[in-house]
């Protein structure tokens, strides 16, 4: 077995003991990445919450005092401004983390971080996780890992939201939330959909409009599902694709490392 092999084979076998806290299935994957010893370590700390529809988990300007490693649903990183309007930076899902300043010694949050899609998380206090990180290299290293990934979709997002329609934007957002919630089904409201987009109301009624007769989705009562998610993929804009283009580069880069 060459060193690589051997140590992809223990990282397996760490996996596999490692696949539920207190009965609870665990999907998030910087915990799955994670060598035993620091599981332990930041397991002894963490906490089951539920995530509802519209939960802040950190907001603009104030401390954060707990930490969250996402294990399923939606969350979505709002840019806020003066006047109250937002416009999303970031999505999180399964793959990520919210509460990423504590991870290198800061205590205020730029963004808000709100639940849009219900789901699961395991919760840290800020405090505790700061120790944690003394102790976890490896959490460290994914944790600055997954802020270039956050990093790099927020500098793409900002381009979308200037360069491209919101039907092409719409398309994008439905495709990357279905690659973090592994379902095709959706309740959002417009006024969720006009925030996350940084657009009006009626303009989400019009994009959902387009692709609703293009016959990529239906769209009901506050309920989106997708009907045909390669014609969705046609009808995004390009971010979808660069995106996911730059995630695979740097994922084949780690593991060749």
């Amino acid at each position: 077995m060459t060193k690589t092999s051997k140590r992809r084979h223990v990282k397996t076998l760490a996996n596999s003991r490692k696949r539920s806290f207190h009965g609870r299935e665990i999907h998030n994957a910087i915990l799955l990445g994670l060598p035993r010893k620091e599981c332990e370590r930041v397991f002894s700390s963490m906490e089951a919450v539920h995530t509802p529809p519209r939960l802040v988990l950190n907001e603009t300007a104030q401390p954060i005092n707990s930490v969250y490693f996402v294990n399923s649903g939606l969350i979505s990183i709002l840019n806020i401004m003066p006047d109250g309007k937002s416009v999303e930076v970031g999505l999180t899902g399964k793959e990520g983390f919210v509460g990423l300043p504590v991870a290198v010694g800061f205590e205020i949050s730029p963004t808000r971080a709100l639940s849009q899609i219900a789901g699961t998380a395991f919760k840290v206090s800020a405090r505790a996780m700061e120790n944690i990180l003394r102790d976890c290299p490896e959490l460290e290293k994914q944790l600055q890992r997954y802020a270039m990934e956050l990093a790099l979709q927020g500098a793409q997002l900002a381009a979308c939201n200037r360069l491209h329609e919101v039907d092409e934007r719409l398309a994008r957002w439905l495709l990357m939330s279905q690659d973090r919630v592994g379902s095709s089904d959706f309740l959002l409201t417009q006024e969720s959909l006009s925030m996350m987009l940084g657009t009006r109301r009626a303009s989400v009624t019009i994009a959902a409009g387009i692709l609703q007769k293009a016959g990529f989705i239906t769209y009901q009562r506050g309920r989106v599902k997708i009907k045909n998610r390669g014609g969705l993929e046609d009808a995004a804009c390009d971010c979808y694709r660069i995106l996911n283009q730059h995630l695979k580069r740097w994922q084949n880069n780690s593991h060749a490392i």
